[in-house]
């Protein structure tokens, strides 16, 4: 019998782990049999999770890929929200990093934390911090630097550990792309119930979209990364990703949204910038466009020769050609009331230049500075959406200082995509990858200029993603080029 037992005993820490797990199961399923409940294998069940995540938590990453078209906002207490199921699995992300970095194993390299990229963000993140101190309200400036983070950590440095070669991105797009489809397949029945009718959009999205900007969005910055896997791809991968084209492309059009229609054409202007090698020269000029736009506007109060006449701005909801028409004659109400929030936040800028009023305050603070000649039908704001544009939302919210960086980040990210777009000209498979990320990135960009976007999970995601991917293509690029032969010196590219 002793020596019966003694066969049994565990000799080594992997046999103990698994005798300590099989009675925490026995134990757990009689409690649970016991009280007719299904609760007591939850302990074995956080055991194997964690095992999981201990030995290989890639599968969170392409889970929460996989998710992110279906996470919907949850009212949280204090008037904050939840993107769920997406940020719960950010934090889960964020701590197997952490976990990863504290035990030596991240992988991570001091030249990809040192990349333009990454220096700029952690001066954006410190500058918010900075900002909240002065925050008008800290309870919502301190959210928002704890979202920053579990989306910095995730979608930035995770992205860098896990996509190895650029069959990865491939993937990575893919679970995005595959559920936004089924996501437009579901719209488009419960759309066709009224006739694909533009007044309709809104409704036909729900649940998964707050509103038609985000989901159509989302389907144009998927379009350039399913037009390039095409390319990369093979056989039933070809036509997978061809179908997934169609499905985005009809999701797009009938969303009746113009910006993101239209930021489909603009990414392929700048693809002949960039491959014409005029990327410095547009942002030279865009930045002296808006400078001496809004040196006119402010002189004189000259801006006020442009406030709508309240009668005459309305929503047509009804026809979408009356919307477009209403656009260029500045009688579209979506448009005016834009204006509306723009004056607001110049007056913002003014009266804080430096700090702002603080990171996620825009909402209600700007309507002490807004103009009555400017206000709309839609003015009172009940859906809390802010400035609808996000540049002029980080002069307003944290000052000059934050709007800087943010400029200084998409201008380095244009310019590195050129450079890395014409180093990439002898390896095809990393060119696909460059443009796909490229054009997705001007998708996001352009939109950006009329919508504040950058905090919605399912397209701030695939903003730092593109970062983290332009980073290991310059690894890619770096580690194909040949060594120098002795002797010759480097001349810099």
């Amino acid at each position: 019998m002793s020596a019966l037992l003694s066969r049994l005993r565990p000799r080594d820490t992997p046999e103990r782990i698994f005798v300590a797990f099989v009675l925490l199961l026995v134990g757990g399923g009689a409690v649970g049999l016991l009280a007719q409940s299904p609760w007591g294998l939850l302990p074995a069940l956080a055991v194997v999770g964690v095992g999981v995540l201990v030995v290989d938590w890639r599968w969170v990453y392409y889970l929460l890929l996989s998710t992110l078209a279906f996470s919907r906002e949850v009212a949280l207490p204090g008037g904050l929200s939840l993107d769920v199921p997406s940020e719960p699995l950010m934090l889960v992300l964020l701590g197997c990093l952490g976990a990863a970095v504290l035990s030596g194993r991240s992988g991570l390299t001091r030249h990809q934390l040192l990349h333009p990229f990454v220096v700029i963000l952690t001066l954006m993140l410190l500058w918010a911090s900075v900002s909240s101190v002065f925050s008008v309200d800290t309870t919502k400036s301190i959210k928002y630097l704890l979202a920053k983070t579990w989306y910095l950590g995730p979608f930035l440095l995770v992205t860098l550990l896990l996509v190895k070669r650029p069959a990865d991105v491939w993937r990575i797009a893919a679970c995005h792309a595959a559920a936004a489809c089924l996501t437009v397949c579901y719209a488009a029945a419960r759309h066709a119930t009224r006739g694909f009718s533009f007044a309709d959009v809104n409704w036909a999205i729900q649940p998964f979209y707050i509103n038609h900007v985000i989901y159509a969005t989302v389907m144009a910055l998927l379009l350039p990364y399913a037009f390039y896997a095409a390319q990369a791809s093979r056989g039933l991968g070809r036509w997978a990703w061809r179908v997934a084209m169609v499905v985005l492309t009809f999701g797009l059009l009938l969303s009746y949204t113009r910006a993101s229609i239209l930021s489909i054409p603009i990414a392929g202007i700048f693809y002949w910038v960039m491959r014409l090698r005029l990327t410095r020269w547009v942002l030279l000029g865009a930045f002296l466009g808006a400078f001496s736009g809004a040196l006119y506007f402010v002189q004189q109060n000259n801006y006020m020769l442009y406030a709508p006449d309240f009668e005459k701005t309305i929503w047509n909801g009804e026809n979408f050609e009356k919307h477009l028409e209403a656009t260029y004659k500045l009688e579209d109400l979506s448009g005016m009331e834009r204006v509306y929030r723009w004056v607001a936040a110049a007056r913002m800028l003014a009266d804080k230049p430096v700090t702002g009023s603080g990171p996620s305050t825009f909402y209600p603070e700007y309507k002490r500075y807004t103009v009555k000649s400017f206000r709309t039908y839609v003015s009172d704001n009940p859906e809390h959406s802010t400035t609808h544009n996000y540049f002029l939302l980080q002069l307003a919210e944290q000052g000059v200082p934050g709007f800087a960086l943010f400029a200084l980040l998409v201008c380095v990210t244009l310019l590195v995509a050129e450079r890395l777009y014409h180093r990439s000209a002898a390896q095809p498979r990393i060119r696909r990858v460059v443009l796909a990320v490229t054009l997705s990135l001007v998708v996001i960009i352009f939109h950006l200029t009329l919508n504040e976007l950058i905090e919605v999970d399912k397209i701030g995601s695939f903003f730092f993603i593109g970062l983290a991917v332009l980073i290991r293509c310059k690894d890619w690029l770096d580690e194909a080029a040949p060594a120098p032969q002795a002797g010759v010196p480097l001349v810099a590219a």
